[in-house]
């Protein structure tokens, strides 16, 4: 899953990216609302941190802009404006949620995965495929209740793949899901990982299949 933070505060902005991305979240980060337009035209995100007082663009305008281009990505406004006016302002102009500053991290956290899951359509907390379950709120697998130890990278790999479980996800978009900005992630590395990740799956009845050309796709082994 790939978030936009969108916050001129750069130590809350580092903060928060840091936190996102030892969760395994693709975290990219912009100062101003004018940037923040500029890069939602051309890069696709899950989700977008935003800031209402923001330097080039009000943060109210940036979602404006974002809903008027038919943008889908969740919104998240986190703001230190607490008034109901303003809640009732950004909820209204397509915000998903609204937290006023200061915040608790374990909150953010859990909402940002309330808003991921949302905009998956998944209304359960857990999803299965064959004998393997993703926990959504801890974002961990398992099988017939025995957790499954994934590396983070191959998690979010494995993650974007389970949600659309049985489709193929194209290369671009694997890539875009799990690299940010200050990444330069290849189609080998992805290989790599894939690869990896077959291996781990195997006794579970799962494995990764290539769509020659196009991507890959979560399929069950046919039982032995």
């Amino acid at each position: 899953m790939r978030i936009l933070v969108v916050e001129d505060n750069a130590t809350l902005a580092g903060g928060l990216a840091a936190v996102l991305k030892g969760s395994g979240y693709a975290v990219d980060v912009v100062g101003d609302g004018a940037s923040a337009v500029a890069v939602l035209a051309t890069e696709r995100f899950d989700l977008v941190i935003l800031d209402l007082n923001l330097p080039e663009m009000d943060g109210l305008d940036v979602l404006r802009t974002m809903r008027g281009r038919q943008h889908d990505a969740a919104v998240l406004i986190l703001s230190a404006r607490h008034s109901l006016d303003e809640r009732v302002k950004g909820l209204d102009l397509g915000a998903d949620d609204y937290m006023v500053k200061p915040f608790d991290v374990g909150e953010l956290e859990a909402r940002v995965r309330t808003l991921l899951r949302r905009r998956a359509g998944l209304k359960a907390s857990t999803v299965s495929f064959g004998d393997v379950t993703l926990d959504l709120t801890t974002r961990s697998f398992s099988s017939h209740g025995a957790a499954i130890d994934i590396p983070a990278r191959e998690l979010a790999l494995l993650e974007t793949l389970f949600m659309r479980a049985g489709k193929v996800v194209a290369k671009q978009a694997i890539i875009e899901s799990l690299a940010g900005f200050d990444e330069d992630l290849s189609a080998n590395a992805i290989e790599q990982y894939v690869s990896r990740l077959r291996k781990r799956l195997a006794p579970y009845g799962l494995t990764v299949r290539t769509a020659r050309g196009i991507g890959y796709y979560l399929e069950k082994l046919p039982s032995a």
